[in-house]
């Protein structure tokens, strides 16, 4: 029998309660994900140039910023590491943004390499663990040759994948991730709070 915290009941009562009390911002953030998704799903290569651009400027911009904040502390230990480092992001955020497409197909390679190595490891982990995970292994094995499959079609179709996978990817991950908060958002509206 498990211990409850103290004060757990009352934290849960008040997320409860938030969640309930703003359902209609949840549904509506819910609708504009799934909407977002629904366009990315529709327009791949338009996602993933928008992905690659949105990270583009997010290294350009860390990298200026590290790099004042590295000429500000120069008597800091490590300073050449910190420089090099500021140097290095506003480089990968220049040629992300001067050059999208070949961001696109190394963010593509890199996913294709994600997929593959989370794929061994789940087949491998479903193959030391079938017996105690009696008939859950199966699908932890399944999601293992799925991630497999995804990774060979990707990289097959490298370097014309790059133009689509990263975009259909995030397109799927917002359609989800925005039913499940239209889900919740709903449910929310409903629930009453003990």
């Amino acid at each position: 029998m498990a211990i409850d915290p103290p004060g757990a009941g009352r934290l849960q009562a008040q997320v409860a309660g938030t969640l309930q009390d703003h359902w209609g911002l949840f549904l509506a953030e819910g609708i504009v994900l799934v909407l977002l998704g629904v366009v990315a799903i529709a327009l791949p290569p338009v996602a993933t140039l928008a992905v690659e651009l949105v990270i583009g400027w997010v290294l350009l911009i860390s990298g200026i910023v590290g790099l004042i904040s590295t000429f500000r502390m120069q008597r800091a230990p490590a300073f050449g590491w910190s420089l090099l480092s500021a140097v290095t992001g506003i480089v990968a955020g220049v040629v992300l943004l001067r050059w999208p497409l070949s961001g696109a197909f190394s963010l593509t390679v890199i996913l294709s390499l994600f997929l593959s190595l989370e794929g061994v490891a789940s087949i491998m982990m479903a193959l030391d663990h079938r017996r105690g995970f009696a008939g859950r292994w199966g699908m932890l094995f399944l999601s293992g040759i799925v991630d497999l499959v995804l990774a060979g079609i990707i990289f097959a179709g490298l370097p014309a994948t790059s133009t689509w996978a990263i975009g259909l990817l995030v397109g799927i991950n917002l359609l989800f991730g925005g039913t499940a908060l239209i889900s919740m958002a709903l449910h929310a509206r409903t629930a009453r709070i003990g």
